[in-house]
């Protein structure tokens, strides 16, 4: 799986975990040059507190377009510090 944004791609593996329909790349497959800390957070009844990530691409920022549950509940362990995609990011095989 690939995830791509502005022509670039940020993430890439063939180990990514699909929870409701999205897939979480684990974090070695992220080109960490691509992603910037974000302050922002949102809470999830079953998995937790994610949070967040601007993408970054040349002068271009996508702001909080990927998550990770670095503390996830136990329900959602499997997918502790993996990073999902939204805003704009085409994930694809």
């Amino acid at each position: 799986m690939k995830a791509i944004w502005n022509d670039t791609v940020i993430a890439e593996s063939d180990d990514t975990v699909v929870v409701e329909g999205n897939h979480y790349f684990p974090p070695d497959a992220i080109k960490q040059d691509r992603f910037r800390a974000s302050t922002h957070e949102s809470f999830c009844g079953w998995k937790g507190t994610a949070r967040y990530y601007d993408v970054v691409v040349a002068d271009a920022v996508n702001a909080n377009a990927a998550w990770y549950y670095p503390e996830p509940m136990p329900a959602a362990e499997n997918i502790r510090g993996y990073v999902a995609f939204w805003k704009g990011v085409t994930v694809t095989a």
